[in-house]
């Protein structure tokens, strides 16, 4: 695998989105998201994480009538 990737991938990243997919799919399986919400638990616990966040776009966004926010 290539290291740089590694490097960029959020922790517990992936053990996230496939639980952010499972209960987002049209056929929802309680169970199979129970498993893939122990497997986040699990890597949380193991890479000792206090809290996720997204990244932040730090510019200014237009709302909807096209001014800006400060």
């Amino acid at each position: 695998m290539d290291t740089s990737l590694n490097q960029q991938q959020a922790v517990c990243g992936k053990e996230s989105i496939d639980l952010l997919n499972c209960v987002a799919q049209s056929s929802f399986d309680q169970e199979k998201c129970l498993s893939l919400l122990q497997a986040l638990r699990q890597c949380v616990i193991n890479k000792k994480v206090k809290k996720f966040s997204l990244a932040a776009d730090t510019r200014e966004h237009p709302d909807s009538s096209g001014k800006k926010h400060t």
